[in-house]
């Protein structure tokens, strides 16, 4: 029986499990995924170790300390510096991200997307930043600080502080922060919420699961919106495949996780 996890700080809410034990019992795959709450991503690679997994899922806070946590880091992750699935292969941890092309995967619908607004510089934050200026974006960031900053502006996106910003006109604004994941708080003051709302064509939130405040200011306001669970979907089917060895093509995969995961 192969062991994988989800590890996450929180975990509680995460959908991997039942998304990923949907997949291993109709292929008849003897494994088992579960969730792991880890408070201290130091110790990632000892608690990956120690429980003997297979392969894991890391979501927030822990993507940056998954990308130190490997022995080999493969494709985009290794130039967006984050992780968020790690395979191991004989005695090596090997880290992928399949985050970023989830994301673009739920985005398919939205038209006409040129410059994006990412709210937020944490581990998803970098992967998508990376991945929307790979595909030719123009890319600003806004965080809280100036302190975690540097990479983005290394990268070639624009980088704006609270202190800074001014609301510019963007097509699409994500919010990649946790804030209203366990709180009814916005990712930004509520003034620069409104006016950040008031100057875009599309939204997105990387969160899912629940109505986020910032999901109920684009509902409130009628902008054509996304939450995590298209990318969640999509990421999910991407890491299984690399689970499986790459054994099973990503629209069997697929098949079985929508199945379960819509309901």
């Amino acid at each position: 029986m192969k062991l994988f996890a989800i590890f996450g700080n929180p975990v509680a809410h995460s959908k991997s499990p039942l998304m990923h034990n949907a997949v291993f019992k109709a292929l008849g795959i003897k494994a088992c995924y579960t969730r792991v709450l880890l408070k201290d991503g130091a110790k990632l690679r000892d608690t990956f170790l120690k429980l003997n997994l297979s392969g894991a899922n890391i979501t927030v806070p822990h993507k940056e300390a998954a990308f130190k946590s490997c022995d080999e880091v493969r494709g985009f992750a290794k130039k967006a510096g984050v992780v968020n699935t790690i395979v191991k292969e004989d005695d090596k941890l090997v880290g992928y991200n399949t985050d970023a092309d989830g994301f673009l995967y739920s985005i398919k619908d939205f038209k006409d997307i040129k410059n994006i607004l990412v709210i937020g510089a944490g581990g998803t934050a970098k992967a998508l930043v990376q991945k929307f200026l790979d595909e030719g974006f123009d890319v600003s960031i806004l965080n809280r600080s100036e302190k975690r900053l540097s990479f983005f502006e290394q990268s070639g996106a624009k980088t704006y502080s609270w202190d800074n910003f001014k609301a510019d006109s963007f097509d699409l604004a994500v919010n990649t922060t946790s804030a209203g994941l366990e709180d009814e708080s916005l990712p930004v003051p509520d003034d620069m919420a409104d006016k950040i709302i008031s100057n875009i064509k599309y939204g997105a939130d990387v969160i899912y699961g629940k109505k986020t405040p910032f999901v109920k200011l684009l509902e409130k306001n009628g902008i054509p919106y996304k939450d995590g669970s298209d990318m969640l979907l999509a990421q999910g089917v991407l890491a299984n495949h690399l689970f499986l060895g790459k054994r099973y093509d990503t629209q069997t995969i697929q098949k079985y996780m929508e199945k379960v995961f819509r309901y």
